[in-house]
């Protein structure tokens, strides 16, 4: 099991930008795909972004096309999440999670919650208009 710790939330205006990171407890960071997940109030928790085990492949959610970007940095054990041009539908709980893999490629399942057993215990980002 992973123990994985985020940071970087907060309160912005709308159009303004935030990174959040998500340190990991573990000896080898580069054994797992990286994601990051949200959840707003009431509602199910979303994919937002993954990151292949040395950074090399993403993909996005949508919604945060071409405004977010996540990336790594093995020898920091640390993911990031830079997010740009918010809005305040971007406001919830971000998670990151780990999916432990042997290979160089994202699985087809990579946006899915249930493919992830290790989680942080989330960051506040809240947005106002």
């Amino acid at each position: 099991q992973v123990q994985l710790v985020e940071s970087g939330g907060g309160l912005v205006q709308a159009g303004g930008s935030l990174r959040l990171s998500c340190t990991a407890s573990v000896r080898t960071f580069s054994n797992y795909n990286m994601a990051w997940f949200r959840q707003a109030p009431g509602k199910e928790r979303v994919f937002v972004a993954v990151v292949s085990r040395f950074g090399d492949s993403t993909h996005y959610a949508d919604s945060v096309k071409d405004r977010f970007t996540i990336s790594r940095d093995n020898a920091k054990n640390t993911v990031y999440l830079q997010m740009d041009t918010l809005k305040p539908e971007d406001t919830a709980v971000y998670y990151c999670a780990a999916d432990f893999t042997g290979s160089n490629f994202l699985p087809p399942r990579a946006a899915s919650p249930n493919n992830y057993r290790s989680w942080g215990q989330g960051t506040q980002v809240t947005v106002s208009s």
